[in-house]
């Protein structure tokens, strides 16, 4: 095991020097992103005409504002339509790395309350964890040594680390901001770390952020609607982060203690 971990951590120092997609890779990805867009444009053709103007991903507060009140009119009698375009677009979104998933899991809470919008953000946000994970492990090595080699770097060294007990680490990297969630999506297959642990770390991880995010957006349409925020930031409290935190560190809590008795 020890030599697996050395030879892991040589690999992601260097970088390539171009972006090395072979005709069947480029292919690949280029037919799943077809497949998103075909995917939204079926969407798009079995919802009743109206003025569309306001489908767009929302990027402010007042943005979502403006989509879950033309969302509403629909979700109850075009109720798979909506729910077919928001995990299109969710995981379009995770797949490819586009930011402003957090406002589409605000928008989950806004429209169908806590329990199912949790279950619809942790179900979306892996699905497209996972789809980013296979993309990257086809194509995504030049792209994250380009971007983040530091990152990579640090993230490799400490996967080869806890190889024992990967399991607890991927789920206090979901916890915590320790590293973005994009990142890990795209870097963990070019660190090895292998699928059924990505996506056990994943699923759970997920599901305490999902469920205060979620919450506190069925609470604000509830009461103070989301026009009368200022940022994200007035949607999270020092309690709400303090309990990730406290979740992430029981996470790991084992491995530390294994390490002890070494």
């Amino acid at each position: 095991m020890e030599n697996e971990g050395d030879s892991i951590e040589a690999v992601p120092v260097e970088m390539p020097p171009k972006f090395p997609l072979t005709f069947s890779e480029a292919a690949t990805a280029s037919a799943m992103v077809l497949g998103f867009v075909f995917g939204l444009f079926a969407v798009y053709l079995t919802i009743p005409h109206s003025d569309y103007s306001f489908l767009r991903l929302p990027r402010t507060l007042q943005d979502l504002q403006l989509l879950r009140d033309h969302l509403e009119r629909y979700t109850s009698d075009y109720t798979a339509q909506v729910l077919v375009g928001y995990c299109v677009v969710y995981i379009f979104m995770q797949t490819f790395m586009i930011p402003g998933t957090v406002f589409m899991s605000l928008l989950a809470g806004a429209l169908f309350g806590v329990f199912k919008g949790v279950a619809l953000v942790v179900f979306n946000a892996t699905a497209g964890a996972s789809s980013c994970y296979f993309l990257s492990k086809l194509i995504g090595r030049p792209l994250v040594c380009t971007l983040w080699p530091d990152k990579l770097k640090f993230f490799q060294d400490q996967v080869a680390r806890r190889r024992n007990s990967l399991l607890n680490y991927m789920l206090f990297l979901r916890l915590t901001p320790t590293l973005p969630n994009t990142f890990i999506n795209v870097a963990s297959p070019i660190v090895d770390v292998p699928y059924h642990t990505f996506f056990l770390g994943t699923v759970i991880g997920l599901i305490p952020a999902a469920y205060v995010t979620v919450r506190i957006c069925e609470s604000i349409t509830a009461g103070l609607a989301l026009g009368e925020l200022q940022s994200l930031g007035d949607l999270y409290d020092f309690n709400s982060i303090a309990t990730l935190f406290l979740i992430g560190l029981v996470s790991v809590t084992p491995t530390f203690v294994r390490k002890n008795k070494l």
